[in-house]
């Protein structure tokens, strides 16, 4: 390699992390060999769409090949060539395919950890650290829009990629909440069926990725997050339903931000198992966790005659160390792409929680208010005037600000459940988020101006024509086709749009797409769903030139 590339393998070759993998694998070479090379660009397959089929079909015509080991909902591609590196044609369409939500460009190795979570349509799902919300879609896709995935940010900077991340996506189960993972609240008060620890680690297996780890890694960098880990971990446990499962995960190679977080939390956490990661992630080429690691310097080699202490140790109790065999560690070079671990943790079935008996009961009239930016069931004068503009209300509506949002019927149970607070002392009426700080709910579904429905978003058509009697009007071929091309034709020209003015939606088979209807009909739709929508019907696309 020449020039930037061969400073990056010198500092490899000459790296802590390199010296510390010889001291975790015998062949620390052929992992070096492994981990140097830039990662392919990667993606998964939206199942909720309905173009699923058109979608693949175009993945494999330019090249993609199908990951054999992905057997979640949906599909999982590799490209013929490196991340962010698609050119020409290709580029604009697979561009357009991820900002409308139809693939979401994702590591392969990162969609492991849901793989292992086992969840099943109208779960109670936790992702505890979610942002920037890959792996919060990919559960919304087990979930099948049932079911309910509260997707937790703690840095507020970072709620609004989560936002928009499963917004780009499109599913209704997502609840995007705003806490410290370590401290967040449990609700609904019999846990959640899955919970995600997808924990902040050193990242020491995404130099494929992120190449700036062979100089900034060191053996301190796992240490100072350790406690972090632990506690991020011992929480979920603690709000896991009894049979429910907990799935730990880092993209890291370091024993002290895997086994041994594992290890610590197993000692002080009773009524849990270690599943065996392999049987439920069968193909994925990973091996066992480790059961013993020294004690590293800051340079990556060995402390000689110097003993790990409380949690960094390995454990000495032979159960915790037959345990962690149980975990999976996947190699970079054995995977041909990141570095990652994985650990899933069961609750038995036997360990019901139990409250007990509250000490108080708060009124609805002495309760706290949501803030005012929480979303909301719709209100009767919204839910007036989405009767009239379409027909009948569907179920599970919100309102936040202008926005129309639609979630899952699990959603509105849990707002409406009682819960408990102050360790279970305390009763606090339903009907509101509290104690959870709740950010967005669920799909943009409509706009609301001036307390009137105003337009139904590109997004959510073809979902609510389903759930609607009114709004929405079947045209042929030719006069979408019209629409599609921006001829912005007069409303009278098309059968069915006589004397009709505002947000409207037209249908022609499978296709759904917003209108505004005033002196012509025009389309309402994002240059991405027209670029993907003109590749779908073969039109010589001009966007790119506009």
């Amino acid at each position: 390699m020449a020039g930037a590339d061969a400073t990056w393998e010198d500092m490899a070759a000459n790296s802590a992390l390199l010296r510390a993998v010889g001291c975790w694998r015998e062949d620390p070479n052929v992992w070096l060999d492994g981990s140097f090379e830039r990662l392919p660009e990667t993606v998964r397959v939206n199942p909720l769409r309905p173009d699923r089929v058109w979608v693949e079909g175009w993945l494999e015509q330019v090249g993609a090949k199908e990951i054999e080991w992905f057997n979640g909902p949906g599909s999982a591609w590799e490209f013929p060539f490196h991340r962010g590196k698609a050119e020409g044609e290709v580029r604009r369409i697979l561009t357009a395919l991820h900002e409308t939500g139809r693939v979401t460009r994702q590591e392969a190795v990162s969609m492991i950890p849901v793989l292992a979570m086992g969840i099943e349509s109208g779960n109670l799902v936790l992702d505890m650290c979610a942002s920037p919300g890959s792996k919060t879609t990919q559960i919304s896709e087990h979930l099948s829009d049932r079911g309910m995935v509260v997707a937790n940010e703690v840095v507020s900077s970072r709620v609004n990629t989560l936002v928009s991340n499963v917004q780009r996506h499109g599913s209704r189960s997502s609840v995007v909440v705003n806490h410290d993972g370590r401290h967040i609240p449990r609700m609904p008060d019999d846990g959640f069926e899955r919970v995600l620890v997808d924990a902040p680690c050193s990242g020491s297996g995404t130099t494929r990725k992120n190449p700036e780890i062979w100089d900034k890694w060191s053996p301190s960098v796992g240490r100072s997050l350790q406690r972090l880990q632990i506690d991020l971990l011992g929480r979920a446990l603690s709000v896991v339903r009894p049979g429910g499962r907990v799935v730990y995960s880092t993209c890291s190679l370091d024993p002290i931000e895997n086994e041994a977080v594992v290890a610590e939390v197993l000692r002080n956490s009773s009524g849990f198992s270690l599943l065996d990661s392999s049987k439920f992630l069968e193909g994925v080429p990973g091996e066992g966790g480790m059961t013993s690691w020294p004690v590293l310097k800051e340079d990556g080699t060995i402390s000689e005659g110097e003993e790990s202490e409380g949690s960094m140790a390995p454990p000495k109790e032979d159960w915790i160390s037959e345990s962690l065999t149980n975990c999976m560690r996947v190699w970079n070079d054995r995977i041909g792409g990141g570095g990652f671990f994985i650990a899933i943790f069961e609750k038995s079935p036997e360990m019901e929680y139990s409250w007990g008996e509250p000490k108080f009961r708060q009124s609805p009239s002495d309760t706290k208010e949501d803030l005012p930016s929480s979303p909301q069931p719709i209100g009767e004068g919204v839910s007036k005037s989405v009767k009239e503009a379409w027909g009948n209300v569907p179920p599970n509506l919100w309102s936040r600000g202008k926005k129309i949002l639609w979630s899952t019927p699990e959603v509105t149970d849990v707002w409406s459940s009682d819960r408990r607070i102050r360790g279970g002392r305390t009763v606090v009426p339903g009907g509101r988020w509290r104690p959870l700080k709740v950010i967005h709910i669920g799909l943009e579904t409509a706009r609301v101006r001036k307390g009137q429905v105003d337009r139904i978003v590109a997004k959510a058509a073809g979902a609510l024509v389903n759930e609607i009697s009114s709004g929405f009007t079947e045209i042929g071929q030719g006069a979408i086709d019209s629409v599609l091309l921006g001829q912005e034709p007069v409303p009278s020209t098309i059968e069915g749009l006589e004397g009709l003015q505002g947000g409207h939606v037209l249908t022609c088979g499978d296709l759904c797409i917003p209108i505004w209807i005033g002196g012509r009909v025009s389309l309402m739709l994002s240059d991405s769903e027209k670029t993907i929508i003109h590749a779908q019907r073969g039109f010589v696309d001009q966007l790119e030139e506009e």
